[in-house]
């Protein structure tokens, strides 16, 4: 019982491993959140023409929510969209297909478990280990966005205080700050150059990535377009509600996080004390297995422990 309980641990890290690494195989490190070079640019550089880094980058961006129909896609979509994976939705939907039969394969090899319990847990590791990696990349994507918003928007005051109009602002940004939202930047600039309205550009950002900063900054640069004004003193009351944001869900997150590590410990302390008895004890539970009550009891068990990870994270989800 304790074995196979550390295989499956291993062999569920091993697909999140195994996902990354075909990644970044199949796209480079170029693809990678922590690339020092804009992505962008990059591809610039290579030789690659303004109108077909654009539609690329695009079609990156987009292809997920248009594939949303696909049966079982859907749950993944959303994540896939905001972590802007370059795997067409063809590509993730065979990624989970190929990684459920290798899951498979090493529960075969390394468990005695029935047919139907490994092609369960076989599909279970698939499609939970390729969400699991999306969830995260979305996450630190949408997280590092989140912070570099603030001075890219600093950035766009400076640059129309000395004259330079919207665009260049926005194309100033895409150069000088780091992705990945000098590529989400570069987009916007690219398709104003293309004659896209601007204000539409951003409110399509805003809504793809699902941030409230974001609809700020599309909100006003449509007023401005709109009725006038002075658009750097917009800009610059607008870093200043940004980063004073930013500041305000750092302090409830480092409030909150006792509270959310407690309810992971008291969710996950009963299952590694399970698998500590059962590494030094093997027959502790022997006395009590054929009772009728083991078996009902370890379900109820388990519900509590998945309801106390939810009650608890109700409890820390603080609205800003």
């Amino acid at each position: 019982m304790s074995v196979e309980f550390i295989i499956y641990g291993l062999i569920f890290i091993a697909v999140l491993g195994l996902v990354e690494g075909i990644y970044l195989v199949t796209f480079g490190k170029s693809i990678s959140l922590n690339s020092k070079v804009n992505r962008r640019l990059e591809m610039l550089d290579r030789g690659s023409r303004r109108d077909e880094v654009l539609a690329t980058l695009r079609k990156e961006l987009d292809q997920h929510l248009d594939s949303r129909s696909i049966p079982l896609y859907s749950l993944l979509s959303d994540r896939a969209q905001k972590a802007a994976i370059a795997f067409t939705p063809k590509q993730l939907i065979l990624l989970m297909v190929a990684v459920s039969g290798l899951a498979f394969v090493g529960l075969t090899v390394g468990t005695e478990a029935s047919l139907g319990v490994r092609v369960l847990m076989g599909v279970a590791f698939g499609v939970g280990g390729v969400y699991t990696w999306l969830n995260h990349k979305a996450n630190k994507r949408l997280a590092m966005i989140e912070e570099q918003l603030p001075d890219a928007v600093e950035l766009m005051v400076r640059s129309l205080r000395v004259g330079h109009p919207f665009s260049s602002a926005i194309s100033i940004v895409s150069k000088e700050i780091k992705d990945p939202l000098a590529t989400e930047f570069g987009i916007i600039s690219d398709e104003a150059a293309y004659g896209r309205d601007m204000g539409e550009a951003l409110k399509h950002m805003a809504e793809r990535l699902d941030m409230q900063d974001l609809r700020f900054l599309a909100v006003a640069v449509t007023i401005q377009q709109q009725s006038g004004g002075n658009l750097a003193e917009i800009l610059e009351g607008l870093a200043k509600v940004i980063r004073a944001r930013f500041r305000l869900f750092r302090k409830v997150k480092a409030i909150t996080a006792e509270a959310k590590w407690s309810g992971k410990f008291l969710s996950g302390f009963p299952l590694a004390a399970l698998a500590l008895i059962q590494l030094t004890k093997p027959d502790y539970y022997d006395d009590v297995l054929d009772h009728p009550w083991f078996i009902p009891c370890c379900f109820i068990v388990a519900i509590m422990l998945v309801v106390n990870l939810f009650v608890m994270r109700m409890l820390t989800n603080i609205k800003v």
